[in-house]
């Protein structure tokens, strides 16, 4: 009996008018093929970008696919991931079968992903303990996503960091530049800023702006194999249940 076929990965990105956007999602996505042969993984944005999510989805359906993982692109739980992607995903064609999966975060592999970048960008394993850290996100006005971004923040400093402050380029407080000059305030020898975004954007320019202060401005998290990786955890959870009501 032959085993049935993997369900599709459709990423699931925001999409945005700065071409650095898409063509971060593109990177993104070929490092997860790259990482998982024979996959098929599909990308649709919300807006923006081309193809959309529904585009996507009534090609795969017209193909005769029937299971299909719906992944957003998102760091955290807020008004994209429990709004728009629903409403946009029950648009789709009768005959597909799709399990949304869990946004990317919180997970350790995007924590190691940040500091990944912060030695990208030039710290040194050796400056950890005297150098304080903006966790620096988009922001959002939901209460969920910004606790998410607190409580990561606290479990950061656990690591080694002399001290880390989250922060917010729109809808919340603080900015990056307060919590750049709060750690100054705290005696860090060393501040260092880490966009906690997936592609480069408006929103992550306002952050690097606000990093001015810093010493040390890392890349946004982008192709990193830790992000790509996340991809395929939260896709093999969200396939699992499909798998067994299906016989596999």
């Amino acid at each position: 009996m032959n085993r049935p076929e993997r369900p599709v990965l459709v990423v699931i990105a925001h999409g945005s008018r700065d071409p650095r956007h898409a063509a971060t999602v593109h990177a993104l996505v070929e490092r997860v093929r790259d990482l998982r042969p024979g996959l098929r993984v599909e990308t649709g944005f919300l807006d923006f970008n081309i193809p959309s999510v529904q585009g996507v989805l009534e090609s795969l359906a017209a193909e005769g696919v029937r299971e299909v993982v719906a992944l957003p692109l998102l760091l955290t739980r807020a008004f994209h991931a429990k709004s728009d992607i629903p409403a946009v995903l029950r648009e789709a064609p009768s005959r597909l079968r799709i399990r949304q999966a869990e946004v990317l975060g919180p997970s350790p592999l995007l924590t190691a992903a940040l500091e990944r970048r912060l030695y990208e960008a030039g710290l040194a394993p050796a400056d950890k303990s005297r150098t304080g850290v903006v966790l620096a996100s988009a922001g959002s006005t939901d209460p969920e996503a910004i606790a998410v971004i607190a409580e990561i923040a606290r479990e950061w400093r656990h690591t080694g960091w002399c001290a880390v402050r989250p922060a917010f380029a729109s809808a919340s407080l603080p900015r990056t530049e307060d919590a750049v000059r709060e750690l100054r305030a705290l005696g860090c020898e060393r501040v260092a800023v880490a966009p906690y975004v997936l592609a480069p954007g408006f929103l992550p320019d306002r952050i690097a702006r606000g990093a001015a202060g810093a010493d040390v401005l890392g890349d946004v998290l982008g192709p990193a194999p830790e992000v790509a990786r996340v991809l395929l955890d939260r896709y093999d959870e969200a396939r699992t249940p499909s798998l067994s009501a299906i016989g596999a």
